[in-house]
């Protein structure tokens, strides 16, 4: 297995995450340790320090799944803007992996049928930190 690339983090992006998976119940939060361990290892910054190549919050991307090579572009949300056309919630393993990589950055990311999906990040089309929107 390859290593993690490192990953950043805004404090208001942790901050609202961690509050969600502490309301969930213990048996549906199990499911998202590895979204915990990913938190747990990065490197957390205010949100107008974040560098504008780095996914976030609310952040529009386009992805490769070097597996399949399809390319995808999708907007990171919180659970309660899933289900809209083209987003992908946090909670979801894509999203989990998304979270805090670089334009370039490779990482491998358990699916929920056991397998492990090769993805990385091409561009980010929107990222509210760069584009001022500090408090979405």
């Amino acid at each position: 297995m390859s290593s993690k690339p490192v990953i950043v983090i805004s404090a208001l992006d942790l901050k609202r995450i961690e509050a969600l998976l502490e309301r969930m119940p213990p048996v549906e939060a199990v499911q998202y340790e590895a979204l915990r361990a990913e938190l747990d290892r990065a490197e957390v910054l205010d949100p107008a320090a974040i560098p504008a190549d780095v996914v976030t919050m609310n952040s529009t991307v386009t992805f490769k799944d070097e597996a399949s090579g399809d390319e995808v572009t999708v907007t990171l949300v919180y659970p309660s803007g899933a289900g809209v056309p083209g987003s992908v919630s946090i909670f979801a393993p894509v999203g989990s992996a998304l979270l805090g990589l670089r334009v370039g950055q490779h990482i491998e990311w358990p699916t929920p049928d056991g397998r492990r999906r090769p993805l990385r990040v091409l561009e980010i089309e929107y990222q509210p930190e760069a584009s001022g929107d500090l408090h979405r």
